[in-house]
């Protein structure tokens, strides 16, 4: 075990971080006088801001919970983390090297456990941007960028990686840098195979997928080869650090636009999310392999502070497939405080295809004329019925009067 971190290094990293930039990380943050700040509480539902930071103090505390403490308190609970976990990740944000009472120096391979998945998935992800940048094997992957409008830069900014072929490369790699085979395991990196482990991701073009504070914690890989077996996504396994119901790829480099505008676009997919953020649509998210849910509409209601302009835009395939998913989103239209719309894409063409064959305004056009999910549900469900009937009629005239009705009550 690792000794005890000295007193006075604890003091520096609550010193040296202000409580407000750790916060804000996480949730968007409003003047409420006196020199405070508050927002929406990230650990419990609520409609109306009663979580409060004061930066003067080093503390933050929620008036509808209870929860309360210093910047140290507020990282273990909202990332699951241990006291010496959350010193060691604070620290090296701020640059201050630890010292421990037992032993001087902690050896890497003693910290903790979440700490070392993540530093796994760093070293991971610039191995695989690596491979992609230098890697001749990889010309595969280059040409099924530029063939959806995605240069060097673009993969730069997004990180985008390649996954050698054969069964070991990044096992070897890691191990070399000091993780255990148990480590490789516990972090989705590697699997089991018959002689030891071996890479999950092996000939894909790999997404870094990242957490709100920025931290790589899972990839998704995108089949390339057709002698590759595998679906065609295949994305990082539930882990410690990795669950896909609350993750939303991109939300690192789209929280302070979704905060700073009140909006949010969802879209389907990694490349959606490239090509919105290049047409200059740069409030885009996805999820990963899993429906928009419960945990992804706590996420934005924290960046989006729940306030009366804020809207969340979806936008899906206009085939049947993307009906279905619009109409899944409605369901959960209740649980936002913010408007909701839909933007279906022309000629089943997602985000990503539509700037390669119609330029970056188009992407933007596309967000702009958007249709409330509400109104879309009600005129869907019309549809469906034989409108030459007097059932029919009668229906068509009450979702004509409800939507109406839902137009006033959004304009107050």
């Amino acid at each position: 075990m690792a000794g005890r971190i000295n007193d006075d290094d604890v003091k520096a990293v609550r010193d040296a971080v202000p409580i407000d930039a750790v916060v804000s990380e996480y949730l968007q943050l409003r003047n409420a006088g006196g020199g405070n700040l508050k927002g929406l509480c990230p650990f419990h539902d609520e409609k109306s801001p009663s979580f409060q930071v004061s930066p003067s103090k080093g503390l933050f505390h929620c008036f509808g919970c209870q929860e309360g403490g210093d910047t140290i308190a507020f990282v273990m609970k909202i990332d699951h983390l241990t006291f010496s976990e959350t010193v060691e990740r604070l620290a090296a944000t701020a640059g201050i090297t630890l010292r421990y009472e037992e032993g001087g120096y902690n050896p890497s391979h003693q910290r903790g456990e979440r700490i070392r998945l993540v530093e796994a998935h760093k070293i991971a992800a610039q191995f695989y941007i690596e491979q992609l940048e230098n890697g001749p094997e990889a010309e595969t992957g280059r040409k099924f960028l530029a063939e959806r409008g995605f240069d060097q830069a673009a993969a730069q900014h997004f990180s985008v990686g390649y996954s050698p072929q054969g069964w070991d490369h990044l096992t070897r790699f890691l191990r070399g840098k000091g993780f255990s085979d148990k480590e490789l395991i516990l972090s989705g990196l590697s699997q089991d195979g018959r002689r030891g482990p071996i890479d999950r991701f092996r000939g894909r073009l790999m997404w870094p997928i990242r957490d709100i504070s920025g931290d790589v914690v899972g990839f998704g890989a995108r089949k390339l080869y057709e002698s590759d077996n595998g679906p065609k996504y295949l994305n990082t396994p539930e882990t410690g650090i990795y669950k896909k119901s609350q993750m939303l790829y991109g939300i690192d480099l789209a929280k302070k636009e979704i905060a700073k505008t009140s909006r949010a676009v969802v879209v389907e997919g990694y490349t959606d999310v490239m090509a919105c953020h290049l047409a200059g649509v740069t409030t885009a998210i996805a999820t990963c392999g899993t429906a928009f849910g419960g945990d992804h509409i706590k996420i934005l209601r924290r960046l989006l502070m729940d306030n009366a302009t804020a809207e969340v835009i979806f936008t899906f395939d206009g085939d049947a497939a993307g009906q279905k998913a619009a109409l899944r989103a409605f369901e959960d239209d209740q649980k936002f405080a913010a408007e909701t719309s839909i933007a279906i894409t022309p000629g089943g063409m997602d985000p990503c295809e539509l700037r390669l064959a119609e330029g970056d305004d188009a992407v933007e056009k596309l967000v702009e004329t958007r249709t409330p999910l509400f109104e879309f549900a009600i005129r869907h469900s019309v549809m469906r019925h034989n409108l030459e009937t007097p059932a029919g009629r009668r229906l068509q005239v009450v979702a004509h009067h409800a939507v109406a009705d839902r137009e006033l009550e959004e304009r107050g």
